[in-house]
């Protein structure tokens, strides 16, 4: 089996050094960096699978060393790992880069069954035979990370691109609330959220505000749909 290699950015030595052990226990490879500079630095200076990181964090916190690493890496896994839970701290961590989320405290199963997921979810990733996607006047530059809708170049968080990524694959298609959620933030569905809907509605503003063609609709009761067409 290939190593398995993990970066601990936590500076609470005791939950960092519990989770050393246990992902020892499970086969995998732990580095542990107890501030964020100096996970920068380790990152920099290994190959790691995966990325867990506390977002309270001397030198650097870690919103500010996701999106580091999420512009050296753009597919490596990160799981944000910390004690604060409101829809905003998520989302700001989404918006960095980050593929899950975990509140403190937590069950250590639950931490392996993400992952379990993330990185099978790595392994079986290939990238597309084209880098382009479009529907309508809207294209997506998969390498570049543009999207430039009748000319015009539209700026997007990581998340918002990774959700109409999502969309425009799945294009002409209706895709419910639950399909969103374990494609686009790879968590399983919680009806007590709306975020999806949040940044759904972040998406239209920038694709579809000032354009008489809306591209993302909603399916009341079924989802949303990004239609090439009107009809």
């Amino acid at each position: 089996m290939e190593e398995r290699k993990i970066l601990i950015v936590e500076d609470e030595h005791k939950i960092a050094d519990t989770l050393k052990a246990g992902l020892g226990e499970n086969g995998y490879h732990v580095e542990v960096a107890y501030d964020g500079k100096i996970g920068e630095r380790l990152f920099m200076a290994h190959d790691f699978n995966l990325v867990i990181l506390d977002i309270n964090l001397p030198g650097m916190n870690g919103y500010e060393l996701c999106k580091v690493i999420r512009s050296r890496n753009a597919h490596v896994p990160i799981i944000m790992l910390t004690s604060l839970g409101r829809l905003n701290d998520k989302m700001e961590g989404y918006d960095a880069g980050a593929d899950d989320y975990l509140v403190k405290p937590f069950e250590f199963k639950e931490l392996m069954v993400k992952i379990r997921v993330l990185l099978k979810r790595t392994m079986n990733q290939q990238m597309p035979v084209g880098h382009l996607l479009s529907a309508a006047d809207l294209s997506m530059d998969l390498d570049k990370k543009e999207v430039v809708r009748a000319g015009n170049k539209i700026t997007l968080t990581m998340k918002e691109f990774q959700l109409l990524e999502y969309l425009l694959r799945n294009k002409n298609r209706v895709v419910s609330r639950a399909d969103i959620a374990v494609n686009v933030w790879e968590i399983d569905f919680d009806t007590n959220t709306n975020v999806i809907d949040v940044y759904i509605n972040y998406l239209r503003n920038k694709i579809d505000r000032g354009y008489p063609q809306k591209l993302i609709q909603t399916q009341v009761g079924m989802g949303y749909i990004l239609k090439e067409s009107d009809r």
